[in-house]
């Protein structure tokens, strides 16, 4: 048997993943999974949970949880959060890595169905998760979300994405404001991930890289909440410095 050379941070805490079985969400799970956590990751079919554990391979240890839920609206992530605390004892940490990419229209050009898919129905999956779990939360939990680059700076044909993504910015730094430490929350703020769908170049975080962020900030609790940057090189670099134990 091969002896575990260094202790398990997170042994204990139970970690809800809004779309941990996306590409940038397989790097987040594969952390906190390896730091010992019990991992709640919603799916939409048993045939995407069963892909996905297919994905993780030898990682789907028995610490990982996929359950079948729709998490979007405000009644079914109050539904996912009541589970959590009645099978699990309550919730710990909370990664949101929700959304996708949206291109190709200018704002003048959008209509109705791409404002209420590419703004609104992202929109308020973030916000359904947050209300529903940040009353639950446990004392010295996170929160913390994960958006682009496109939060912090306008993206031309993809402005419905620079919008939701900065409202969803704006969402974590409120809640840090009322939360008042009692929690921690944090915005990872990327740009370009290298993920299982995509390769990417040699200056892009990849999406294991972005789980041992995230997973370092919730294991060492003097770490105020903030906004991280991981956009550039020197960004990622100091990121994983801060998450990473002395």
């Amino acid at each position: 048997m091969i002896e575990q050379s260094t202790p398990l941070r997170l042994t204990g805490h139970r970690v809800l993943i809004p779309g941990g079985t996306g590409a940038v969400g397989e790097g987040i799970v594969r952390a906190y999974l390896a730091e010992g956590a019990d991992v709640v990751v919603p799916t939409r079919s048993v045939e995407r949970a069963d892909e996905f554990r297919a994905v993780l391979g030898d990682a789907a240890s028995d610490k990982l949880h996929l359950v079948v839920h729709d998490y979007t609206s405000f009644a079914g992530a109050a539904d996912l959060a009541a589970q959590m605390v009645a099978n699990l004892g309550g919730v710990d940490d909370v990664v949101a890595p929700i959304g996708g990419w949206w291109a190709g229209k200018r704002l003048w050009e959008i209509d109705e169905a791409d404002w209420q898919s590419a703004f609104v129905g992202l929109a308020t999956a973030h916000m359904a998760v947050a209300r529903a779990v940040v009353p639950v939360l446990t004392a010295g939990g996170t929160y913390t979300v994960v958006v682009g680059a496109s939060a912090q700076w306008p993206v031309p044909g993809s402005g419905l994405v620079s919008m939701e993504q900065a409202a969803v910015l704006m969402m974590q730094q409120v809640l840090a404001a009322e939360l008042d430490g009692r929690q921690r929350t944090f915005s990872l703020v990327l740009g370009p991930v290298s993920t299982r769908d995509v390769a990417g170049g040699s200056d892009w975080i990849t999406s294991a890289q972005v789980g041992a962020i995230a997973a370092g900030l919730a294991a060492d609790d003097t770490q105020p909440s903030r906004v991280v940057l991981a956009t550039t090189h020197d960004q990622i670099a100091e990121a994983l410095a801060a998450s990473t134990p002395a």
